[in-house]
Parts: C-alpha cells; sequence; structure tokens
C-alpha cells in the first residue's frame, strides 16, 4: 500500500444525488470526491451561492474535494474562445469557495473533420490564457490526456508540459485514454512521469477499447502503480469506473457469457476493490 496516497473519485457515477454519493464512499471508508456532476447538473454550472450550499453539505459529512473535474479545454478549437474563458474564470471561484487548488482540464478537440495537432499555435495561446489565469488566482491546472484532443497521445501531453509545466499546471495520468488512443502506457507514463501529479483509475482493453476494472485491460495499472510507488508519488488516486455497461468478468474469457449490467454502486464498489488489490 501507498503510504502517502489518498483515494478519491467520481462519485457521479455512483449517483446523481450527492447523500446517495456520499453514503457510498462512507462505506468505502473514502472522503474524497473529484466533483465532475451533482444533483444531476455539472459541478461549473452551479453559482456560487449554489455551490457554497455544496460545500456546507459536503463539511457535515467530512468529505473534501480532490479536484473539480471540469470540462475546461473540451471544445473545439474552432468554437469561440471568450465564452469558455468565461467558465474557466468561473469554475477558479468555485475551485476558491470548495477549497480545493486543483481544477481537471484538456487541450481542445479539432474542428469538425480535423486534427488539433494542426492547430498547435492557437491550442497553445489559449491553454496559455488558462495558465496565466491560474497562476495569478492560485489554482491548479491538471491537464487530463484525453481521445481526439491534442494532449490525446504522451508526445502531445509532452510538448503542453514542456510550455507550460509548474507549480500552476501539472499532468493527470489517464490509463484507459491511453489505451483508447492506441498509445502504450508504459511509454506513456516514462515520458510523462515528471509532470504527473494525479491518476485517473479505469482500465481498458486494446482490442476494442472497453473499459474493465484496473488490472483486467491493458493499461499496466498495476506495473505503473508499481513505479509510482517506487518512485515516492504521494498523490491522488481517482477512481473513474466508467463501468456501467460492464457485466461481467465472464464475459472477458473467449466465450464467455454477459451478465446483468451494474448499478452505479456496484461499479464503484468494483472499481474501488480492484484497485486495492493491485495496491
Amino acid at each position: 500500500m501507498f503510504e502517502k496516497i489518498i483515494l478519491t473519485g467520481f462519485a457521479d457515477e455512483i449517483a446523481p444525488e450527492l447523500d446517495i454519493q456520499m453514503q457510498v464512499l462512507e462505506k468505502l471508508n473514502m472522503n474524497h470526491i473529484e466533483m465532475r456532476g451533482v444533483e444531476g447538473r455539472s459541478f461549473v454550472e452551479y453559482t456560487e451561492a449554489e455551490a457554497r450550499e455544496i460545500k456546507k453539505r459536503l463539511d457535515d459529512r467530512g468529505f473534501s474535494l480532490s479536484a473539480i473535474g471540469s470540462p475546461i479545454g473540451k471544445i473545439r478549437i474552432s468554437e469561440k474562445f471568450e465564452p469558455h474563458m468565461e467558465l474557466f474564470r468561473h469554475t477558479v471561484e468555485l475551485a476558491h469557495i470548495m477549497d480545493t487548488p486543483n481544477i481537471r482540464m484538456f487541450s481542445f478537440y479539432g474542428p469538425e473533420g480535423g486534427s488539433p495537432m494542426a492547430y498547435r499555435e492557437k491550442v497553445m495561446e489559449q491553454l496559455g490564457q488558462f495558465a496565466d489565469y491560474a497562476a495569478s488566482n492560485d489554482v491548479v491546472l491538471l491537464h487530463e490526456n484525453e481521445k481526439g484532443i491534442y494532449g490525446e497521445m504522451a508526445e502531445g501531453c509532452l510538448d503542453i508540459m514542456k510550455q507550460f509545466y509548474g507549480a500552476h499546471f501539472k499532468a493527470v495520468f489517464d490509463f484507459a485514454n491511453f489505451v483508447q488512443a492506441r498509445q502504450d502506457t508504459l511509454e506513456a507514463y516514462e515520458l510523462l512521469k515528471p509532470y504527473i501529479a494525479y491518476i485517473h483509475v479505469k482500465d481498458a482493453r486494446w482490442e476494442d477499447g472497453s473499459v474493465v476494472p484496473a488490472g483486467f485491460g491493458d493499461g499496466n495499472v498495476e506495473l505503473i502503480l508499481k513505479r509510482l510507488k517506487e518512485s515516492g508519488y504521494g498523490g491522488y488516486l481517482s477512481l473513474e469506473p466508467h463501468l456501467s455497461d460492464f457485466t461481467g468478468f465472464s464475459a472477458l474469457e473467449k466465450g464467455g457469457k454477459p451478465g446483468r449490467k451494474l448499478s452505479g454502486e456496484e461499479a464503484f464498489t468494483l472499481a474501488h476493490d480492484s484497485l486495492l488489490k493491485l495496491l
């Protein structure tokens, strides 16, 4: 077991309702949330007053946010930027209210039918506006690798880190997203390890990109977690199950038959228990 890591996760995959999210997390002895959605809405859509009410409910149960799981940077590079920048400024204010410095974000999709790699200058210019605002407002941007964005592959992520890495801009490492992008995760880890400050725990199969519990896919989750431990990693491990369509381990075997789909609580608990077996 890691000595310093903290388990957190996307509790909106348990249920939309915050009370149910906290109830299930308490059963798992977890008290941190990476807040993406709550009460059926994206958290960044909440007003500052509404966010304060959410914060009070979390405080009353002893919960904290590890990060805001925002959609910042998850638009096409061809879309108007200023409305998105305004959403980013609002998200920074929400982070202050929620007492978390961490904001998960992305690096833009290409225009319809185009690759974001052809728009490097504009990608970097817009990311630079985020980075400058983050530094002046004392928050930390956590860039997540995601299929289809500029930072889809490890080389794209490395390019971004060379431009912006520092106290206010760091990397999320997401195993499954790299597998789905056809990126070898061990190669990605070796390239990005100096910049990694946050881990999303989900695994995926190379053959079809389907998400499976940690250790049952091709993300080299166990080996990379071992290397992280050896390096002294002391950050968050964030469960992002994506297992709503998972129909049992027998379905992973040749000729195996799928079972029923899991409930949100069952899927999150499975993701949690699978991770613990690897630590």
